[in-house]
């Protein structure tokens, strides 16, 4: 049945659409140095992560589940690709449509090699579009060959801190790990506390850098750490909870200005990375509308039994300690969240358990429980 000039042109102003979609994506993603909101990469993201979400669902075991979420990323950057060329295909088929003179089929045999290969063009208006959409094949793919340059780089400069974070925190890394090796030295019996300041200089520049990175390159963010234990998330807040514990516990000798910035500098980045994904973070909270994350909520992971009391903070006025207290458990921590289940770090740490108690004051006369840090419910 021949299809009407009219509905064919309808069909080919559709297809302009659809090329002019797959260039907005490419040009956003592989050249637009800022974050650009793109719904053909963010729908080929969600199928690709729900793809990897049920294949994971069954596996109990975090290694393995680790091991098979480590290839999402580059599936994701082959299906962005698959996905470009596909519409691109698509969208020039329909544009060649009106100036063939059989039917979509004819189009399609005209377009297919156009995108992919040589042509066969007879035509004018034909051999232009054929032209046009051999030129975008061929720019889409030599944009996505060079774009992966900039991808590992970026990724090797952060997991340089994050390896380096390893040694002093533990892996996972923890917050209060990070602050009892850098006191003790890691049993050297020479505290080096006096190496945090530079610390949280090189990750207040590491969170600026990370936050530029991966709104721009967003894909980085599905780029799993080497090993199974590590990650960039945990480690961050890991500084971050260790800057905090610090300004809290010991005010007077902690580093305020390199502590605070460091702080301020990952909240920054967490922000503007979990924008850059969709999620509805607001610039600047309001003070007045309280928290989602309750004490609920963050004490379901401890017990007050277990609670054991780290050390003394300033004297409130009604006499009472105004320190926190960490769960035993907490000293072999541990990666919690729903989708990738928990994982524990392998071995006891028997000398951060002795650091613990050493450093333990008397109870909260007070009877409460302060949990320093909730694990993250991470979206990766």
């Amino acid at each position: 049945m021949a299809v009407p000039i009219a509905a064919r042109d309808v069909a080919a102003a559709v297809g302009a659409l659809l090329v002019l979609t797959a260039a907005v994506s490419v040009v956003g993603t592989l050249i637009v140095p800022r974050s650009v909101a793109s719904w053909l990469t963010r729908w080929v993201g969600a199928l690709v992560d729900g793809v990897f979400k049920l294949i994971t669902s069954p596996i109990a075991s975090y290694k393995q589940r680790d091991r098979i979420l480590a290839a999402e990323a580059a599936t994701f950057l082959l299906a962005q690709l698959a996905a470009w060329l596909l519409i691109s295909f698509i969208g020039y088929t329909l544009l060649v449509w009106p100036f063939t003179s059989e039917g979509i089929t004819s189009a399609v045999t005209l377009a297919s090699p156009a995108v992919f290969g040589p042509n066969e063009a007879l035509g004018a208006a034909e051999r232009i579009i054929a032209d046009l959409a051999a030129g975008t094949a061929l720019i889409i793919v030599t944009l996505q060959i060079a774009y992966l340059p900039t991808l590992y780089s970026a990724f090797n400069r952060r997991e340089n801190e994050v390896s380096l974070l390893n040694a002093r925190a533990g892996a996972p890394s923890w917050g209060p790990e990070l602050l009892a090796r850098t006191h003790y030295a890691l049993g050297s019996g020479t505290s080096t506390i006096d190496t945090l300041p530079d610390l949280y200089e090189r990750w207040e520049g590491w969170a600026s850098d990370l936050a530029e990175s991966h709104t721009t390159y967003l894909p980085l963010v599905w780029f799993r750490s080497p090993r199974p234990l590590s990650s960039w998330v945990i480690s961050l807040l890991a500084v971050l909870d260790s800057a905090a514990l610090y300004l809290a516990l010991s005010p007077q000798s902690a580093p305020e200005v390199q502590a605070r910035l460091c702080l301020r500098s990952g909240f920054v980045c967490l922000r503007e990375i979990a924008q850059a994904m969709g999620f509805g973070i607001p610039d600047e909270p309001d003070p007045d509308a309280g928290i989602t994350l309750s004490y609920q909520g963050c004490a379901r992971w401890t017990s007050p039994s277990s609670a054991t009391p780290l050390t003394h903070g300033p004297t409130s006025s009604a006499g009472g300690s105004t320190m926190s207290r960490l769960p035993t458990r907490w000293l072999t921590p541990s990666i919690s969240c729903p989708r990738y289940g928990r994982a524990r770090a392998a071995g006891p740490r028997r000398r951060l358990r002795r650091s613990a108690r050493r450093l333990a004051g008397p109870a909260d006369p007070h009877g409460t429980s302060s949990p320093v840090a909730c694990r993250v419910q991470a979206h990766l």
